[in-house]
């Protein structure tokens, strides 16, 4: 991983990097390493030190973010920045409280970068984590209930000495070893120990509360095009889904369907485009109908603002805008 620092390295004094630990953890919440690993690249090669994401343009940072998901999380990112610069000089405060003051820092979070950026004692628990604890001392109770109990007992084996070492060894002991599904016991570091092994209840931990259906919402993205190729766009708010991101102009989302308020942003003839966008959010699934028009090049919007062809870049998009345009190709 990028971000990492080897033990071997940092027995040469090579020291871990508190700007790209900050990075890859506020990329990792709620996201895949694989997914992560290719913004994280691209985030340092273009703002190589917090100073330089603090001076960025919000516009650039929010698309560069653009396919990540969670965008609130691109938003805090730019606050934090600025914050560091501001009030710490643009150096990470190494200290667990101060690092929880900071916006987008949650206990998790900032248990992280005290952990492996400062090699301070703080627990660190993700959900690899959760699971090894689980297994480890053979925890029944489920998720999310046992969070706190599972935190506990990471927190009594979290050591004095070397913890950022330990809290990524344990992570990386649940991404590789002590996986979800067929946990390769026979050669995990701690197999004598392990409870859930003993009773060979391990393939069934941790137990997990079971989630609700996801309820469906409908809605409506209208894209228009000008003569002269200019996109009517909108920056959404900055709350809410995808705040602050680029995007077509739309009607709100809601849960019954062909009862959305349809409001074009501009008068002009809308086609409704065959198929409809599939997107699937934390809490909801997503479907979307397509409008489209030709718009005159002196067509006056009441919502959103015109982008040059040549400006503009689908890959700014956040994803389930990037469909409804990708629909429109088809």
């Amino acid at each position: 991983m990028p971000w990492r620092v080897s033990p071997a390295d940092k027995a040469a004094g090579v020291r871990p990097d508190p700007y790209a630990v900050w990075m890859s953890e506020i990329m990792l919440q709620q996201t895949p390493v694989a997914a992560v690993t290719e913004y994280f690249r691209a985030f340092i090669t273009r703002w190589p030190t917090v100073r330089d994401l603090a001076a960025a343009e919000d516009a650039d940072v929010m698309g560069a973010w653009a396919g990540l998901g969670y965008y609130a999380r691109a938003r805090n990112l730019l606050k934090c920045a600025r914050v560091v610069v501001d009030d710490h000089g643009g150096t990470f405060p190494a200290d667990h409280a101060a690092l929880l003051k900071l916006p987008g820092i949650g206990p998790y979070t900032a248990g992280a970068i005290a952990s492996i950026a400062f090699d301070l004692p703080y627990v660190v628990v993700d959900g690899n984590v959760e699971r090894v604890m689980a297994r480890l001392h053979d925890e029944h109770t489920p998720l999310p209930a046992a969070k706190p109990i599972l935190t506990e007992q990471a927190r009594a084996l979290t050591p004095s000495e070397r913890p950022g070492d330990y809290a990524q060894a344990v992570m990386d002991l649940g991404a590789t070893i002590c996986t979800p599904k067929s946990p390769a016991c026979g050669i995990c570091p701690w197999r004598a120990p392990c409870a859930a092994r003993i009773a060979g209840t391990a393939p069934e931990l941790p137990k997990k509360t079971p989630k609700q259906a996801k309820p469906v919402r409908h809605g409506t993205v209208y894209l228009g095009q000008r003569a002269d190729g200019a996109w009517l766009l909108e920056t959404r708010p900055d709350k809410g889904l995808l705040g602050g991101m680029l995007g077509w102009p739309g009607s709100d989302w809601i849960d019954a369907q062909g009862a959305r308020p349809v409001a074009p942003p501009i008068e002009a003839d809308w086609t409704r485009v065959a198929g409809e966008v599939r997107h699937t959010f934390t809490h909801f699934h997503l479907l979307l109908d397509v409008m489209t028009a030709r718009l005159p090049n002196d067509a006056a919007p009441q919502r959103g603002t015109y982008v040059s062809n040549a400006r503009f870049r689908p890959s700014d998009l956040p994803t389930v805008m990037r469909k409804a345009f990708d629909l429109t190709r088809k």
